[in-house]
């Protein structure tokens, strides 16, 4: 018994277990090789069937997985899965409140806390932050979110979406 692949129409629609002399009529039947359902055959060798389409599905897949990957502020890796924007963005919006009732630079007081405020980047360093700072990391976490829609839009629109979408860094921010 060997690996043998069903022709039907140039395609292999079939792959059994048969000896050399099995029949089907009306069908061809060769060694398989290396051949799976879908793949082509010449009469001579096997070809692979091509690739899918990429999606707009798979492309924002990517996208969400590189907006969640996090991103780098001040030199320092920060996580940004939904939980972390939404906590970054609560940050940033009570920093901007500060600077608009006047806290000043450095003051590491200024969300009304008897501690520095600080936040911890993905290695778990903590680092202080004043409002100014905190405000211009939430800016950041936004730049890196919208940047990724963008780009995403621009594979979207392409037509065919390239294959290498997910793994071609020149795609992304």
């Amino acid at each position: 018994m060997t690996r043998r692949a069903v022709i039907d129409g140039g395609i292999v629609v079939n792959i059994i277990e048969a000896g050399p002399d099995f029949e089907l009529p009306g069908k061809t039947l060769v060694d398989a090789g290396n051949a799976s359902i879908g793949w082509s055959w010449d009469g001579e060798a096997f070809t692979s069937p091509p690739a899918p389409p990429v999606t707009a599905d798979q492309v924002d897949a990517e996208r969400d997985r590189r907006i969640d990957a996090g991103f780098a502020f001040n030199g320092v890796h920060y996580q940004s899965a939904p939980k972390d924007r939404e906590n970054i963005a609560g940050a940033a919006t009570a920093a901007l409140g500060a600077m608009m009732a006047g806290v000043q630079p450095g003051d590491l007081r200024w969300h009304g806390g008897g501690d520095d405020f600080r936040w911890i980047a993905a290695d778990n360093t903590e680092h202080d932050m004043d409002a100014q700072t905190t405000f211009a990391f939430g800016q950041e976490a936004m730049r890196h979110k919208q940047a990724h829609i963008f780009a995403a839009r621009v594979l979207k629109d392409m037509d065919p979406i390239p294959a290498d979408y997910a793994t071609n860094e020149a795609y992304w921010p």
